[in-house]
């Protein structure tokens, strides 16, 4: 279902850009959810806390169920990417 990861490539039927987005007058620049001013560490930091997926999605419903999965599937990707280099 996953295709691997580069600019333009489709993730679970989205392109990175409709996942992530980064722009300098949006957060600082920080990367956040294509659309919205929710930065992609919230997410991570939710997840780190022991929260659930459901709880940051509750907390910010103007990120989808499939940007955030998509989002962790980049991670994972760019993390077996990284370790596969070493």
């Amino acid at each position: 279902m996953t295709t691997r990861v580069d600019r333009g490539i489709t993730i679970s039927r989205m392109t990175v850009n409709q996942v992530i987005t980064s722009d300098p007058e949006t957060q600082g620049g920080a990367v956040v959810f294509a659309g919205t001013r929710v930065p992609l560490k919230n997410l991570i930091d939710y997840l780190e806390a022991g929260d659930s997926l459901e709880a940051f999605l509750d907390d910010f419903p103007s990120v989808t169920r499939e940007q955030a999965v998509a989002a962790l599937e980049l991670a994972q990707d760019a993390l077996v990417t990284l370790a596969g280099s070493r």
